[in-house]
């Protein structure tokens, strides 16, 4: 029963193939009758004119890949390009690096002279990937923020978005006279920002080398510079992490959003930490809902104070008229 089915993909693939041909010789007319319609043939590689039969061509270059392929899908699953370009790297990826296992294209370990050439190969390749102080300070600062990254457990798009607000800031002079890791770290939050990945100013200190002020600070001013657009950050954004890591069901979930939603209309979020609002908000949903957490593992959880919670919990419940 595969038979007919593969005869006519090859059919199909054929009329396509002979459809590209034709709408390839468009462009071309024949010298002879001054016709339009030349076919090029896969088969021997001549391109004729179908009104007087003159072969035009007769040496044609075949652009085509030299594999096979019986089918689309291996059609397009064969290819010769490499990986796409990143901004997350200081030459977009389109250098190549050499190996650091010591070993060659069969898998055997090489000899010690060998070895030490390969070292000293390493070296050197490392050396030139970078011809200026502007490229190794991009280079320092983008493996700053792929190592950042990837303790904060983000996902690939807001290492891209903070590449680019990094690239912009060096292209703009503004790390002049401030710490490339304090950029570094700034670019990344603002990329959680602009991503929608919640992820406090707090979690984001705790995989930095510079201080909590100093991140913000910098932040408030690249924001300001480049004239980044960024929305303020909604508390329900952090409720399925906080609830995912204590355990509690999809029912407090929806009543913790319910009680953010209510006090947000009645203006209870102005100037309040989105952290502390979203925890309160599960501590109140876990007590309505009989699966209770104490104030203490919900601050753990939401890297806030007990006293936060209890302020922002009275709050919430006033706001929603209960006692």
């Amino acid at each position: 029963m595969a038979r007919p089915n593969r005869q006519r993909e090859r059919t199909r693939e054929s009329t396509s193939d002979a459809e590209t041909t034709e709408k390839e010789g468009e462009g071309q007319q024949c010298p002879e009758c001054h016709s339009g319609s030349l076919v090029t043939s896969g088969d021997s590689n001549e391109v004729v004119c179908e009104n007087c039969g003159l072969v035009i061509e007769d040496q044609v270059i075949d652009r085509g890949p030299e594999w096979r392929a019986f089918n689309h899908s291996e059609r397009e699953s064969k290819s010769r390009v490499g990986a796409p370009t990143t901004q997350t790297m200081h030459d977009k990826g389109l250098t190549t690096q050499i190996d650091w296992k010591n070993k060659d294209a069969y898998g055997r370990s090489l000899s010690s002279e060998k070895r030490s050439q390969m070292s000293r190969l390493r070296k050197w390749q490392e050396r030139i990937r970078t011809k200026d102080a502007g490229e190794r300070n991009l280079q320092f600062a983008l493996s700053e923020i792929d190592r950042m990254a990837s303790a904060l457990g983000v996902p690939r798009s807001v290492r891209e978005v903070s590449s680019v607000i990094y690239r912009r800031a060096l292209k703009e002079d503004l790390i002049r006279g401030r710490s490339i890791e304090g950029i570094a770290t700034s670019c990344l939050y603002a990329g959680c920002r602009q991503e929608g990945i919640p992820r406090s100013l707090d979690e984001v200190a705790e995989v930095s080398r510079v201080e909590k002020k100093e991140i913000g600070r910098t932040y408030r001013y690249i924001a300001q510079e480049l004239g980044l657009e960024m929305k303020p950050v909604d508390p329900k954004e952090y409720v399925p992490r906080f609830s995912s890591d204590l355990g509690v069901g999809e029912e407090v979930k929806m009543k913790a959003n319910e009680i953010i939603d209510e006090s947000a209309e009645q203006g209870l979020l102005s100037g309040k930490s989105p952290t502390g609002f979203a925890a309160a908000a599960i501590y109140a949903a876990s007590l309505l809902c009989n699966e209770k957490k104490t104030q203490r593992e919900v601050a753990d959880v939401a890297q806030v104070t007990e006293v936060t919670i209890r302020n922002r919990y009275q709050e919430q419940i006033e706001a929603m008229g209960l006692h």
